[in-house]
């Protein structure tokens, strides 16, 4: 036996040897997407690295500092350092060099359809402009007009131009925005484009209210970031990235240089931008992340990372450039690394991609082909799951793009259909909706008629009276007069024994629901929480805290103040002030589940108002029962919130210290195990 094992063993070691080996290394980072409710999860792979290009022909990179794929597929890399644009194809093969000898820093460079060579050549404070065989065509300088500035200098750092050769300029420490420049009369300076905007803190603006002039003036001055990059689309929009400029980091910019987006993602050290062949956009971070978004803004995906010394593929130490070719591969500049990595999209990507291309082209039902096995992959991607509700939506399939829109949590695609939905319904329904409310209307007037001249309802209001008369559903009756009148309501809370603990307990038990309704059965539109996810010992922790920790500080103040109401007058009143929300809520719910978009104000609206009621009730409640002036009361309302916030503070404290014990000892009784 063990003979025969041996001769097996080298049987399969030998045709492990003659059999083609495929080895295929493990992507060094992960890819994200964010879902419907804004959370970053992880997806399949989008992009795995297909290639580094450490060296053009026999000559390493020196500082290279920006990049540009032409439309006849060749790579045009501004290398600073040896002052000269190199010229390659797409897998890293010299072909020429441009600028040798003429240019002094370049830092930017784009290629136009008409293959001219626009370069941003800082060191030698101009624009110089190539035909394809390396010629000077014309160069740009500093703007002589006034409106540029007179005190500014003219350090191009990164340069696009549309079709008609406008020229959009990054300029190194020029705030005032993109410079533009029409090439008609030999440069003409047309004034300054997508302009950043600048923001102001509330505590900035007190400082800025109370400092004298001199003081002020110390101050750091709140002037526009300069954008980082730029790029240009076929379309002649001009996107930007600005690092630190929040969610205005990425800008898709117009003709008259307004923001067509807004991202529902970005980096802060955003270091490049370029669109893609689908109307997409990429961003590059400096520290190596690349963000894939839709031709609105919308995320696809995140990959990519840092390299921590390790100097494994796909990994950057600092992005200059992104740019991608035609067949959606993504290259990346690092500056640090003195190289350009190449990333290839996997089957997961491209069927993404090409259902993105059969959308724009509007064949809406083609799409849902690729959405399709996208979703067989992972039934999780939302944006997956959004597009195809959409596509339905295009084809008048309501009912599934509602489905879908749920799904991928499409607040847009949701109203959309459900409007859709909702007309179809009262045009089929609306005769008979008529009808039974007439039939209703009728109904009322006969039986009113019926209870005038027979009492046919007389038993059933003897039996109200009688429970009427009970002393808790007098309290519970009393609720609602509160609500109405609430200065007559405290003096009855406090001197004619209008409430107690019990009703108190059922008002507030009643609010706990309306709460968990509102929050978990509210309209698609307002939820804010996942479908099926409940915390319902959370959800009523978190309402019985806040009510109990309100009374105790508040009656704490009132104590303090000479209050003349008991903290059972409190607890009441308080319970009382919550009866505008238990009234009114429930027909809120209701709407907001029959509603849109256009019609979301109405919702908004009443909740404004009850919660508006609520505080009222409140403020008077406080007054009222302790017999306090408007000045009274609004210093014990600011002394509870105070005292509110040195008791969470005192909680939170005592929280560390328990913990710290219990760990304590968790580790001694650890050690002594271990010691037996």
């Amino acid at each position: 036996m063990k003979k025969w094992s041996k001769l097996l063993l080298v049987l399969l070691l030998v045709c492990a040897s003659l059999s083609p080996a495929i080895a295929q290394a493990a992507t060094p980072y992960k890819t994200y997407t964010m879902d419907g409710y804004g959370y970053v999860t992880e997806t399949q792979t989008a992009y795995t690295p297909y290639q580094t290009i450490e060296k053009i022909g026999e000559d390493a990179f020196h500082t290279p500092s920006d990049m540009c794929i032409s439309e006849d597929g060749l790579l045009y890399i501004a290398d600073a350092g040896l002052k000269r644009i190199i010229v390659s194809d797409l897998e890293g093969e010299f072909l020429r060099y441009i600028g040798e000898g003429q240019l002094v820093q370049p830092t930017g460079v784009y290629v136009s359809r008409e293959n001219l060579i626009y370069v941003a050549d800082k060191g030698g404070k101009q624009v110089v402009v190539f035909n394809a065989e390396g010629e000077i065509l014309t160069t740009y300088g500093r703007p002589d007009s006034p409106i540029y500035g007179n005190s500014l200098d003219f350090k191009p750092m990164k340069i696009v131009a549309n079709e008609s050769g406008t020229l959009y300029i990054i300029c190194e420490g020029n705030t005032n925005g993109i410079v533009q420049i029409s090439p008609v009369d030999g440069g003409t300076f047309l004034g300054y484009f997508g302009t950043n905007f600048t923001s102001l803190s509330f505590l900035a603006i007190i400082q800025r209210m109370v400092l004298s002039d001199a003081q002020r003036a110390k101050l750091l001055s709140n002037i526009p970031s300069t954008p980082t990059n730029l790029a240009i689309d076929e379309k002649g929009l001009i996107y930007t990235v600005t690092q630190g400029d929040h969610d205005l980091s990425l800008k898709k910019l117009n003709i008259a240089g307004n923001n067509l987006i807004m991202p529902d993602a970005y980096d802060e050290l955003c270091a490049a931008v370029t669109t893609g062949n689908y109307k997409n956009i990429y961003v590059a971070s400096s520290n190596g992340y690349v963000y894939e978004y839709n031709s609105e803004g919308e995320l696809l995906f995140v990959f990519g990372g840092r390299d921590d010394g390790r100097q494994r593929v796909g990994l950057c130490s600092k992005v200059e450039a992104i740019a991608v070719d035609q067949n959606n591969r993504i290259f990346l500049l690092d500056s640090d690394k003195k190289q350009i990595n190449v990333y290839q999209p996997t089957e997961f990507t491209n069927l993404l991609h090409e259902s993105l291309e059969l959308y724009a082209n509007g064949r809406y039902e083609e799409s849902m082909e690729p959405l399709t096995q996208v979703l067989s992959m992972n039934t999780l991607f939302d944006y997956a799951n959004m597009a195809m509700g959409r596509a339905y939506l295009q084809i008048e399939d309501y009912e599934n793009s509602l489905k879908y829109a749920r799904l991928s949590k499409d607040l847009n695609g949701y109203s959309d259909a459900f409007w859709e939905i909702r007309n179809l319904w009262l045009k089929n329904n609306l005769v008979t909706a008529f009808l039974v409310i007439l039939a209703l209307v009728v109904l009322v007037k006969v039986l009113k008629v019926l209870q005038k001249k027979k009492g046919i309802f007389d038993p059933v209001k003897k039996v109200w009276e009688k429970i009427s008369e009970r002393t808790l559903v007098k309290q519970l009756k009393y609720s609602t007069y509160f609500m109405k009148h609430p200065v007559d309501g405290c003096y009855g809370v406090r001197r004619e024994n209008k409430s107690s603990w019990i009703c108190s307990a059922i008002l507030l038990g009643v609010f706990i629901i309306l709460t968990i309704i509102n929050k978990y059965y509210c309209g698609f539109l307002f939820k804010t929480v996942r479908e099926g996810s409940y915390d319902l010992v959370k959800d009523i922790g978190i309402v019985l805290i806040a009510f109990f920790a309100l009374t105790v500080c508040n009656y704490l103040v009132v104590t303090i103040k000479d209050g003349e109401g008991s903290i059972k007058n409190l607890v009441s009143a308080y319970s009382y002030c919550l009866m505008p929300y238990i009234v009114l809520m429930p027909f809120m719910i209701i709407v907001s589940n029959l509603i849109t978009y256009n019609e979301y104000f109405i919702v908004q609206f009443g909740m404004l108002c009850i919660y508006a009621w609520v505080v009222v009730l409140l403020f008077l409640s406080i007054k009222e029962v302790n017999n306090y002036s408007v000045k009274e009361t609004f210093t014990v309302i600011f002394l509870t919130a105070f005292t509110l916030l040195i008791a969470a503070l005192v909680l939170f404290i005592v929280y560390v210290l328990c913990s710290q014990v219990i760990d304590f000892v968790t580790t001694v009784a650890r050690e002594v195990v271990n010691r037996l």
